[in-house]
C-alpha cells in the first residue's frame, strides 16, 4: 500500500501553496488525521480523513491516492475527495457577511471621511432614549 508524507501530500494535492506552509500548519496543530494532530513527517495512506483548520472553517479531505509529486488541478479529484460538511461552509459565508462593510480588498485603512460615511450608514436615525418627543404624561404616580 502506497504512503506519503502529510506535508508533501497536502502540497501535491494543492491544499497548500507550498510545502513549507503545509509543514508549518502541521507544527501549529492545524492538521489532524482521523482526529489526532500530526507532525509533518506523518505518513498518510488511502482511506485516511484529514482535517485542515483554516479559521473559521475546518476542511475535511479523504485520501484516495498517496502521492508526493504535485499534479495539475484537473487531476486533484483522483487524489482526494472533499468531505467537508455543509455547516462549515455556512460558517465561511457568515464570516464573509459579518466582515468589513463594502470595502475592496487591498485598499488599506478607511480615511476619516470613509469611516464617517460608514458610521452614518450603520447608525440608525432614531436611537431609543433621545428626547425627540414631548409627551404629556405624568410619571410621578399621582392620579388626577
Amino acid at each position: 500500500m502506497a504512503e506519503a508524507r502529510i506535508d508533501k501530500w497536502m502540497w501535491a494535492s494543492r491544499i497548500f501553496k507550498t510545502r513549507t506552509i503545509a509543514a508549518e500548519a502541521c507544527k501549529k496543530g492545524r492538521i489532524s488525521i482521523n482526529g489526532s494532530q500530526v507532525k509533518p513527517a506523518r505518513m498518510v495512506k488511502p482511506g485516511d480523513v484529514i482535517q485542515v483548520r483554516k479559521p473559521p472553517v475546518t476542511y475535511s479531505f479523504k485520501v484516495l491516492q498517496a502521492i508526493e509529486r504535485r499534479v495539475g488541478a484537473k487531476l486533484v479529484p483522483e487524489i482526494m475527495e472533499n468531505v467537508t460538511t455543509p455547516d462549515q461552509y455556512e460558517l465561511l459565508e457568515m464570516s464573509k457577511i459579518s466582515g468589513f462593510v463594502g470595502r475592496a480588498r487591498g485598499t488599506g485603512r478607511p480615511t476619516k471621511k470613509d469611516r464617517r460615511s460608514m458610521d452614518d450608514f450603520i447608525t440608525p436615525e432614531y436611537l431609543p432614549g433621545e428626547d425627540d418627543f414631548d409627551f404629556d404624561f405624568d410619571f410621578d404616580g399621582a392620579d388626577e
